[in-house]
């Protein structure tokens, strides 16, 4: 281990009142500056508060600033943190090598390229010019001209992705989470060594290659790896539960010299396995690293007591995890409440008149959030959101309207109303092999002349010599009756008809089936095709808006807003809604069956349920169908479920 710096250890050295600032363990946390120090941040316990001031503490202690590292999951977390610093502290907390571990590599490799058979450089490619190499590579190799299903180009970065940032095979992440395409699975792997040996031959490097290639250049080669840790004596990494394993061994191998290593984290709010992260980095951290200190921040400056009762009993249940208590000095508040309504439009009419409530107690909409596991479980809630003419920004997924998918099955609905809509007769034609825009003109023109609508479809087909894609479509349209099916009897043929298209289309069309699904619950509910399709079309489209832009745009507008829990992490709001709490919804079926799944939603859960502030509403229907899994879901999500009437309390909508 290398030398330690010697800091002084008290405070009448320092300008900085780091004592008065910061609550005990915060303070210890900044003051602690050798050996490796593990820090468990609760939700809302001022984590980056604690990376700004230990900057701010090595920097006046005479540490050299660009021998400290901090690194971060985005760019704008590291500025921030470093432009806080130097307000605190002087300009020379501007000079500490912060960013995050991409931007790091990209660092060190255009130094040392030449020595990993980069001898005149590379090119960072991005997403949309990895997937037009794979797309060449896949046509020059003739995949997807063969008897079975194979993958778009945006399926196979994700693949490939997948397998580096997990650290597994491509053929495991096909066979847990692509198995439509296991019969490709030889083609798929031959076509990611090609893709790998190309970006080789054109001195390319996609954003998982500089994460490769930095950690091969610390394991094989001794001196460099020394260099840059001598180099970089206090190492600092925020959001340690988000790293993968490549991440994990990157850090290890920085910091082998000397071990002054920091890491915050909060292994409860480990959600993102899906894009590679580990949350086992950071249960396993002092054993990586001996002699760890553990230091737990656990006073939580954003809910109410009663808020935290409530999500310290949710996260005890957490089988692998550092066991802490969350605590607040606002011991007032509401208890949170669960109202279990009889379906699921009465769940979206509860929280819209809540909302209003709340706008007329002077809470604005921009306070306001409701979240949810999946985006499919906003859509109801949508159509009752645009009837109220309540704004809202929808964040994490699609709002209803802008799904293809979900137009192409409304545009076979509107022909039945409206049966010379020239918009949806062209969707729906066009959808069809060999059929064009010409052709798709000619069969308009035809079906008009005779009226239009099912009957003028059908009378044209009978007098003309139609094409063998037009036949299952003509199929349909003969089995529609409107004057006899149900609403969601038309919306189960039309789906019927459309799924072998989805398939055909889409890659991901497991999770577009699951959405078609819900549309149908929707549909069960009106009497009337024209009046579903005229509520269908009361919210115009909007742009969906990633997480970055939510706060402000929110804010900046006044309104609602809706997001997925993977999108609100590091959000907090005055009064937040989690719907469908309902257990097979949240959690999902699908994780009945896998612990390691089970606790991620649980740790979901439990983010949810911390971005609240001061209001928090759990709610679900009291029995639902649940079709693909062909069972009725009849109790509340299992995490909150039985919960003392102190800590929860039942409200029957």
């Amino acid at each position: 281990m290398g030398e330690q710096l010697r800091l002084p250890g008290d405070s009448e050295h320092f300008s900085i009142p780091y004592e008065k600032l910061l609550n005990p363990a915060q303070f210890t946390a900044v003051t602690t500056t050798s050996g490796p120090l593990l820090v468990i941040a609760g939700a809302g316990s001022g984590k980056t508060r604690t990376l700004t001031y230990r900057v701010a503490r090595l920097v006046e202690a005479g540490v050299e600033p660009d021998s400290i590292l901090l690194l971060t999951f985005t760019r704008k977390a590291s500025q921030e943190m470093l432009k806080r610093a130097a307000a605190l502290l002087d300009s020379r907390c501007n000079k500490v090598s912060g960013g995050t571990f991409h931007s790091f590599a990209n660092h060190i490799l255009h130094r040392f390229a030449h020595i990993i058979g980069f001898e005149n450089g590379f090119s960072i490619i991005d997403r949309t010019d990895s997937e037009s190499l794979i797309n060449i590579i896949r046509k020059e190799m003739g995949f997807g001209n063969k008897n079975y299903s194979f993958p778009r180009k945006k399926t196979l970065i994700n693949i490939f992705s997948q397998a580096i940032n997990k650290a597994i095979a491509v053929e495991d992440i096909i066979y847990d989470d692509y198995f439509q395409f296991r019969p490709a699975m030889e083609d798929i792997c031959s076509l990611a060594r090609e893709y790998k040996k190309r970006k080789v031959e054109h001195r390319f490097m996609d954003y998982d290659d500089l994460l490769v290639y930095l950690l091969a250049i610390l394991k094989e080669h001794v001196s460099i790896r020394e260099e840059l840790s001598n180099k970089y004596q206090y190492i600092m990494v925020d959001e340690y539960q988000d790293t993968n394993l490549i991440q994990s061994e990157i850090v290890y191998l920085l910091a082998g010299e000397h071990h002054n290593i920091m890491v915050v984290g909060d292994d409860s709010q480990s959600i993102y396995s899906f894009r590679g992260a580990n949350y086992k980095n950071i249960i396993n951290f002092p054993d990586i690293f001996p002699n760890t200190k553990i230091i737990k921040l656990e006073e939580n400056y954003r809910s109410t007591q009663t808020i935290l009762n409530l999500t310290n009993i949710i996260i005890e249940r957490a089988a692998d995890k550092y066991s802490k208590t969350l605590f607040s000095q606002n011991r007032h508040g509401q208890i949170p409440i669960l109202a279990l309504t009889d379906n699921e439009n009465s769940q979206s009419l509860w929280i819209v008149k809540q909302i209003q409530q709340l706008q007329k107690k002077g809470v604005k909409l921009n306070k306001i959030a409701v979240l949810f596991r999946a985006s499919f479980h906003s859509f109801d809630l949508e159509i009752e959101l645009g009837r109220k003419a309540l704004p809202f920004v929808k964040v994490g997924g699609f709002k209803f309207m802008e799904a293809a998918h979900i137009k192409d099955v409304l545009s076979h609905l509107k022909i039945i109303v409206a049966g010379l809509d020239k918009i949806s007769w062209y969707r729906i034609l066009l959808l069809l092999n060999k059929i064009g825009p010409k052709t798709a003109e000619k069969i308009y023109l035809g079906l008009s002349y005779a009226g239009g609508g099912l009957e003028g479809f059908l009378t044209y087909c009978g007098s003309h010599k139609i094409a063998s894609a037009l036949i299952p479509l003509k199929e349909l349209l003969q089995s529609i009756a409107p004057d006899i099916m149900t609403v969601d009897q038309l919306g189960t043929a039309v789906i019927n008809y459309y799924t072998p298209i989805l398939q055909a289309r889409y890659d991901n069309y497991p999770k577009r089936m699951k959405d078609l699904e819900h549309l149908l619950t929707i549909m069960e509910r009106y009497d009337s095709l024209d009046q579903f399709l005229t509520d269908m079309a009361l919210e115009p489209p909007n742009t969906s808006m990633n997480k970055s832009m939510v706060a402000d745009t929110a804010s900046q507008n006044d309104k609602l807003t809706l997001s997925t829990i993977h999108s609100a992490k590091g959000l907090e709001w005055h009064t937040v809604f989690i719907i469908w709490a309902l257990d097979g919804r949240f959690p999902s079926v699908h994780s009945f069956y896998n612990d390691e799944t089970m606790e991620e939603e649980l740790r979901l859960m439990y983010v949810a349920a911390t971005r609240a502030c001061s209001n928090l509403y759990f709610s679900c229907p009291r029995q639902v169908y649940d079709r693909s899994a062909d069972m009725f879901l009849n109790q509340p999500s299992r995490f909150i479920d039985q919960l003392p009437e102190d800590v929860l309390k039942i409200s029957y909508i």
